[in-house]
């Protein structure tokens, strides 16, 4: 069940956030979406789902992409869930680090204690959510899927690992190889223990050479981005995908950083390319 928790008109549409218990995550939730004119209006209309990076949770896009005068224009519902499960009895990062537990789920399923009874959020992002906003909200089961930085991880995660469920992917920054990362390397060590074949199965790289299925790829990532060596390693991503034969669309975008400002400044590209896919 749904509650409203607040409204915003913008751009003929409404921005909206809701919070809700989840079963998967057990716990409390909180969610947005942007409801363009024509859901208003009584249309169902396709969703883009959008996760954030470390850090974040469900306002960050909302406030900073500027993503919904295109929305509103297409057609098209941005569906944003928080970055981790959260509240009384949630575990964070016992150093009180900001790159692991709250705001940190890494759209994984944990399987190590304490971690596994709530952080669940890749069956949170591609199950639960969905059946709830397509069950309460005008929204059809076209979707498509974006994120930025471990967003970017988890929503070429999300695409590979499900075929079938989304009509297009996208990703900002993505954490590329998140076994050889250092945030990976920490996050997968405490959620998922010391099996790195286990790890394998929630890297993009990985996944790519294990032959999963296949779609089109679209990545844009900052020359300036201070992450890129250490963290995101887009040179890998593209070798994999050339060694599986995946169709991929890097794009090396001169001087942008990790940024908001860097998605700002493409996110009108993106959502044209899922408008694409989910309007066709």
């Amino acid at each position: 069940m749904l509650t409203m928790l607040s409204e915003n008109r913008c751009f003929g549409g409404a921005h909206r956030r809701y919070g809700h218990r989840s079963s998967v995550l057990d716990c409390h939730m909180v969610f947005a979406i942007y409801l363009p004119p024509q859901a208003l209006a009584g249309q169902r209309v396709p969703v883009l789902y959008w996760l954030s990076g470390l850090t974040c949770n469900d306002e960050n896009f909302m406030q900073k992409a500027g993503a919904q005068r295109i929305a509103a224009e297409l057609g098209i519902a941005i569906v944003s869930p928080d970055t981790s499960p959260r509240g009384e009895g949630v575990p964070g990062d016992p150093e009180g680090k900001w790159d692991f537990g709250l705001g940190a789920g890494f759209y994984l399923n944990a399987t190590q204690a304490p971690w596994s009874t709530h952080y669940r959020m890749h069956d949170y992002v591609v199950t639960e959510l969905p059946q709830l906003i397509e069950a309460s909200l005008p929204v059809t089961k076209s979707r498509s899927i974006s994120g930025h930085s471990m967003g970017g991880h988890g929503a070429l995660v999300c695409a590979l690992r499900n075929p079938g469920r989304y009509r297009s992917v996208s990703a900002f920054s993505p954490i590329c190889h998140p076994t050889i990362s250092p945030w990976g390397e920490k996050a997968f060590s405490r959620y998922l223990g010391p099996d790195r074949a286990l790890w394998e199965t929630w890297d993009t790289c990985a996944l790519l050479a294990s032959g999963c299925a296949q779609m089109p790829l679209l990545v844009d990532q900052g020359t300036a981005d201070s992450f890129i060596s250490t963290q995101l390693m887009p040179e890998q991503l593209e070798r994999a995908a050339a060694e599986a034969k995946c169709p991929l669309t890097l794009r090396r975008q001169a001087g942008y950083d990790h940024s908001y400002h860097f998605i700002a400044t493409f996110i009108e590209e993106h959502m044209r390319h899922h408008a694409r896919a989910l309007l066709a």
